[in-house]
């Protein structure tokens, strides 16, 4: 496959035999019918404008409620039109998989089914056109998007092994009402139910929000699932969420974390409702401007396991650190250490000191 159109005939073709769709070069996600680039305009809706909805509501004079009205209509209809070209569902036991460099560029692969391999892809830029502002997202708003690069709803049995994962040299965005106007939402998102999911080999880079496993505080479909696996990725120069997790019972082991940029940083485990992770074996290189009890983040969980932590803190040797107790230590409310479970599906676990070379080899696509 080397054009949308045929991407989405290909995994529409024989429903309900299992199938392997390969790809070469980039796919646009972006594109008519026909594979014809589209602007951002030319999915706007006739009573949309981004200056007409920034004077309309601009929180000096509308305030501090979300939007509403025709120009919020307008805007969601503009979302829809996009959604329309970019979101491609993926059905059950279906494999994708990417030949010699191949990429899917401003897409949204949905995953709904049980079966799934991604294998061997480059996701990038899947940005939203008409992202909504959310004066009560935080203390002082917060401009929020649509698409993630891959989004599992309610998929299971899915492997997502030897892909990249970015923004594509594509975020740097102005700013509205004094924050950042954001087009890009999740890199991997594992959402309403997915379960029994690995994540595995791959690299994700140069994102804010990035992983984001159960997407509600609402104990509706989530409990019982949630299953996941993440190893031997990388993530580099990441915002936060590696991963962020609801309810889920995550084993996440032999991962290689790189900060460069303080700044730009937040954290990277978010320990969320009922969630029970389980961390083991990864390897963090952070600036000294970045303090230990800042890479595990409260999200109203209450409970957090980590085993055989390595941090390389600017250019010190690495060193063995207890992530619960620097969490603890710095933060309110502590965390216990019982989670409730231990893995017991894993061959074998590398050591913590082998993870930077074994990860910077083998994480990513393979050509």
């Amino acid at each position: 496959m080397t054009k949308r159109s045929e991407l989405v005939a290909a995994l529409a073709s024989h429903p309900g035999a299992p199938k392997i769709v390969y790809v070469r070069g980039t796919i646009e996600g972006n594109v008519d019918a026909r594979d014809r680039p589209m602007s951002c305009d030319a999915f706007a809706d006739p009573a949309y404008s981004l200056p007409a909805y920034l004077a309309a509501y601009d929180p000096a004079t509308w305030g501090k409620v979300e939007p509403s009205g025709p120009l919020e209509e307008a805007r969601a209809r503009s979302q829809a039109n996009q959604a329309a070209q970019v979101v491609v569902d993926v059905g059950p036991d279906t494999t994708i998989y990417g030949l010699g460099g191949a990429t899917l560029h401003g897409l949204t692969l949905r995953v709904t089914g049980d079966n799934v391999i991604l294998r061997n892809l480059r996701f990038s830029d899947a940005h939203d056109c008409f992202p909504q502002w959310d004066p009560l997202d935080g203390a002082d708003g917060n401009w929020n998007s649509e698409y993630d690069n891959v989004d599992l709803v309610g998929a299971t049995h899915v492997w997502v092994n030897h892909n990249e994962f970015s923004d594509g040299g594509n975020s740097s965005q102005p700013s509205y009402f004094g924050r950042k106007y954001e087009v890009h939402d999740g890199l991997l998102d594992i959402v309403n139910g997915s379960d029994l999911v690995t994540v595995s080999d791959n690299r994700l880079h140069d994102h804010d929000k990035t992983m984001l496993i159960g997407n509600t505080d609402k104990p509706t479909y989530d409990v019982g699932k949630l299953r996941v696996t993440v190893h031997h990725n990388l993530f580099s120069e990441i915002g936060q969420r590696a991963p962020r997790v609801r309810y889920g019972q995550v084993h996440v082991y032999d991962n290689l974390y790189v900060v460069r940029d303080p700044a730009a940083y937040t954290y990277s485990l978010g320990v969320g409702v009922e969630s029970r992770i389980y961390a083991e074996n990864n390897f963090f290189r952070i600036p000294a401007a970045v303090p230990l009890g800042a890479l595990v983040k409260y999200w109203k969980g209450t409970v957090f396991h980590a085993t055989g932590t390595l941090v390389a803190v600017g250019s010190q040797r690495p060193r063995a650190v207890d992530l619960l107790a620097e969490y603890n230590a710095a933060n309110e409310p502590d965390l216990g250490a019982d989670v409730g479970w231990t893995p017991t599906l894993v061959d074998r676990l590398d050591p913590t000191w082998a993870v930077p070379a074994r990860v910077l080899a083998g994480a990513g696509p393979v050509f």
